[in-house]
């Protein structure tokens, strides 16, 4: 039999999985827990007395426009009139790409949301760009162990409750341990300690 948690092999009569200690009973709607991460995103400014958390302000969505199906054939739109316009065709808006360079050897370009842990591993109704994966033999890094995304052209991330926690040093500033499920702006430059590893932001 498999364990309905992480899908290892188990012995027949196994009460626990080896792999990942779950219970051979548990499922994963039952092993589902509650989502206490805000929706916002924070900007963390230091002062004198401490870290102060300031919200941004909301982005409406970016509208994409189709891209034509034959790439080199300029893109017509239509106007509500329904006649083709003559003016030039919209530019999709870039999406900004970032280098991770991890200290166990990885590197990884990546751009919009993501993962990253020894075995990273979503939600049920989670979906993510990247899922990204790192060799840390020390297990100091949990499986699930960082989220990152995209906000306004800048990166973020957030600890998903890992066991050894999330460190954020900026170019020029002292270390900020991360709020367990609070985003905190990464700029370029930076550094990211996730349990004995890390990886700079270019």
């Amino acid at each position: 039999m498999n364990c309905r948690i992480c899908g290892a092999q188990l012995p027949e009569g196994a009460m626990f999985c080896g792999e990942c200690g779950s219970s051979t009973s548990a499922t994963p709607e039952s092993r589902r827990p509650l989502d206490p991460r805000p929706g916002d995103t924070y900007v963390l400014h230091r002062s004198e007395s401490g870290v102060i958390s300031v919200p941004l302000q909301d982005h409406p969505p970016v509208e994409v426009p189709e891209v034509p199906a034959n790439p080199g054939e300029p893109m017509r739109q239509e106007p509500p009139g329904g006649e083709a316009s003559t003016g030039p065709s919209p530019v999709a808006p870039q999406v900004a790409a970032f280098v991770l360079t991890f200290t166990t050897g990885e590197v990884v370009t990546v751009s919009g949301d993501g993962l990253i842990g020894r075995r990273p591993m979503p939600q049920p109704g989670e979906s993510f760009a990247h899922l990204v994966q790192i060799v840390d033999r020390g297990l100091s890094v949990s499986k699930t162990h960082l989220e990152f995304g995209e906000h306004d052209g800048g990166l973020w991330v957030a600890d998903r409750f890992s066991s050894n926690g999330t460190v954020v040093r900026r170019p020029g500033e002292d270390g900020l341990r991360c709020e367990p499920g609070r985003r905190v702006q990464v700029p370029r430059g930076s550094r990211v300690e996730i349990g004995e590893q890390a990886f700079t932001v270019a």
